[in-house]
């Protein structure tokens, strides 16, 4: 089969992927709003920066306003957009996938059900990415900050249905994927889903507020953050009803369990080790757009948090924070700064 594919989104995650199946002979379309990158692309082919090896190749983008012009629709899109762009990318996709097509969301945060009500149960499918760690800092190059999955033995992608059976389009898009890198089928995208978020909500706004990238590894106050901010997450999603996967390998309910003293110490512990410097600093995506000044997904991702805990009745007090000191950012009320690690501990502990 030769399924046309589009990446709807040509930001860094959306750039590595299509850029790789690229490579690997797939018919794939990108399409984006970014003209500059658009353009770069176009005339001077797709750089595709990983660690211990760089490639270029040879792209078919589009710019969204033209995008609509499109005879033959898709098999398979890829929204890659940030989340508080979901909405109307949505409408967008559902015009230009086939009847039988899919439409999987490759994004941080909680949009499968908005994504679904908009382009109906029958398209949508559920991706979750950990630790891809990608950057798209100039127009035509996206680079990658870590070793990819194949090369340290750990699976990047996981492909779900929403219902979690797994099919066979789950399959065919498995096999598709690991053409990018490691990807594996899940039974429990919800769970996934949550563990990545608890992920993203505790490492994202701490970089994205202090600026700051492996140095938090050293700085215990930063570590307590991220620990209360997973901690959180997880006491949320728990009593949502999910069944949280392992985040970084422990069970969801040791982390819901960190103001144990002794729970505390081995989950700080464990910041302390998988954050120390690897000679290289990669910056979250939530960083990247407050040092480019752009609007965050703040609101998607601990707002969320927040947003759930007052609706079931749990407080999120390290969620309230950093969605509050964010928010002031992306407002350009105030600027990263490593002073506001202990603003947050303030209005934590207030």
């Amino acid at each position: 089969m030769n399924e046309r594919i589009c990446i709807f989104g040509a930001g860094a995650v959306g750039s590595y992927i299509g850029g790789h199946l690229i490579k690997a002979g797939h018919d794939v379309t990108i399409i984006d709003m970014w003209g500059s990158h658009v353009n770069a692309m176009n005339q001077n082919e797709l750089i595709i920066d990983d660690l211990n090896f760089s490639n270029s190749v040879k792209v078919n983008a589009i710019h969204f306003t033209n995008a609509l012009n499109l005879i033959e629709k898709f098999d398979i899109i890829l929204i890659c957009v940030k989340s508080f762009d979901t909405e109307w990318a949505s409408h967008y996709v559902k015009n230009i996938v086939k009847p039988d097509g899919i439409i999987i969301s490759a994004q941080n945060c909680m949009n499968d059900k908005m994504i679904a009500s908009i382009v109906g149960h029958n398209h949508a499918i559920g991706m979750v990415m950990s630790t891809i760690s990608v950057a798209l800092w100039e127009p035509g190059v996206v680079k990658r900050g870590g070793e990819t999955g194949k090369e340290r033995g750990y699976i990047i992608f996981r492909i779900g249905e929403l219902h979690g059976r797994i099919t066979e389009r789950v399959h065919r898009l498995v096999e598709i994927m690991n053409d990018v890198d490691t990807t594996i089928p899940t039974s429990n995208i919800w769970g996934e889903r949550w563990s990545k978020l608890a992920s993203n909500a505790s490492s994202n706004p701490v970089q994205g507020m202090t600026g700051l990238a492996s140095e938090l590894g050293t700085n215990p106050d930063a570590r307590r953050i991220q620990i209360l901010i997973a901690k959180e997450v997880i006491q949320v999603g728990l009593k949502l009803g999910f069944d949280i996967e392992p985040f970084k390998g422990l069970p969801a309910e040791k982390w819901a369990n960190a103001d144990d003293g002794s729970v505390f110490e081995e989950l700080d512990e464990l910041f302390i080790t998988q954050l120390k410097p690897k000679g290289s600093d990669h910056f979250s995506s939530m960083a990247q757009d407050t040092s480019k000044k752009r609007h965050s997904e703040i609101q998607y991702m601990n707002g969320f948090i927040s947003n759930e805990g007052k609706r079931i009745g749990i407080q999120t007090p390290a969620n309230d924070a950093v969605t509050s000191i964010i928010s002031e950012i992306d407002s350009h009320k105030s600027r990263p700064s490593p002073t506001n690690i202990q603003r947050a501990l303030q209005m934590i502990y207030k």
